[in-house]
Parts: C-alpha cells; sequence; structure tokens
C-alpha cells in the first residue's frame, strides 16, 4: 500500500447525477467511517443517512455551502448520550471528522463523489439540522456529506507547501532528507 493517489483523488465534487447510491456503497461508506479511530474508543458517532428528496431540499435551503443535488447526503453526528464522560465531550468533534474523512476516502474509493459541509459550531445551524433530521438534544450535528455519482472530474492533487512545515520548534524549516523542497 505505497501509491498515496486514494488520497491525492479525494477531491469536493459538487456535481452529482441522479443516480442512486445502492445500499451496498451506503454500507461500506458507514463501514469505512466507523473504521475511525476515537478517543478511548468510545465511537461518539451516529449517522443519519438521508434520501427523502423532501428532506434534501429542506438541507439544501439551510446550509449556505450545501446547495448541492445529491440523491444521498449522510449527516454525521456526535452521539453525546450514551457515555457521558468528559472524554466524549472533549473528543466527539476529532473522532466525527476522521469518521467523515473516512467516509470521503471512501466514497472516492468507490468511484462516488462527495462534498462535506460544515454545521458544528454554527448553532442556528445546528438547530436547523436538528429539526429536519429530527435529532434529540444529545445529538449534535457535525456535517452533513452530500454524496452520489459525480458529474465532474478532478485532477488528483497535493497541496503540499513546504512553508507549513517546522522542525522540532515552530519556525524552523524542515527539509526532506532527500534534499526536496
Amino acid at each position: 500500500m505505497t501509491d498515496l493517489n486514494f488520497i491525492f483523488s479525494r477531491r469536493s465534487i459538487r456535481r452529482l447525477t441522479e443516480e442512486k447510491v445502492s445500499d451496498d456503497q451506503v454500507k461500506k461508506l458507514l463501514e469505512a467511517a466507523m473504521a475511525a479511530p476515537t478517543a478511548m474508543n468510545l465511537q461518539p458517532w451516529h449517522f443519519v443517512v438521508i434520501e427523502d428528496a423532501g428532506k434534501l431540499a429542506d438541507l439544501r435551503k439551510i446550509l449556505p455551502f450545501g446547495k448541492m443535488h445529491a440523491p444521498l447526503a449522510i449527516s454525521v453526528c456526535g452521539n453525546l448520550g450514551p457515555v457521558k464522560k468528559l472524554v466524549t465531550e472533549r473528543f466527539w468533534v476529532q473522532d466525527c471528522s476522521a469518521a467523515t474523512e473516512n467516509l470521503l476516502l471512501a466514497a472516492n474509493g468507490l468511484g462516488l463523489g462527495a462534498v462535506w459541509c460544515g454545521v458544528h459550531p454554527i448553532s442556528r445551524l445546528e438547530n436547523a439540522v436538528n429539526t429536519i433530521l429530527n435529532l434529540p438534544d444529545s445529538v449534535i450535528p457535525l456535517n452533513v456529506v452530500y454524496i452520489g455519482h459525480p458529474a465532474e472530474q478532478k485532477p488528483a492533487r497535493t497541496q503540499y507547501d513546504q512553508r507549513k512545515i517546522s522542525r522540532n520548534i515552530f519556525g524552523s524549516p524542515w527539509e526532506s532528507a532527500a534534499g526536496e523542497d
């Protein structure tokens, strides 16, 4: 597993076809998401799979950067109810972000397109998504990920920037042993 193209080729895809994402693909996306690391393995997530056209339209209305037409969306949420521990309250965002990135990489690996639209920590967006998805008070929506078959292609890329790397202390330049920039 030395080829990292599956990471570099993951791009935000905002133009999607109307073709349905199969239940098998959705299950694989969720399995990949739940393979993410979590603090103390508490897995403080809950995933809401949204296929209902009315709910998707409601989400498009309230999400400022979520106007995409997609046959599917998954809201990755932090569920603080079952395990009320300080670690869960402090690390659910990181845990659910790791799950979201796994979901995005899995979508790319399955030939699907996806885009992450943030919800948390903007209260008005959280409240609107809570209402649309009927979330209990203990569940906080981190994001909505639109998923579908891509109607656009983007080239693979890295956004590597040597200036954003330090060695040992901030501001001390890091250079690879190979002498690359």
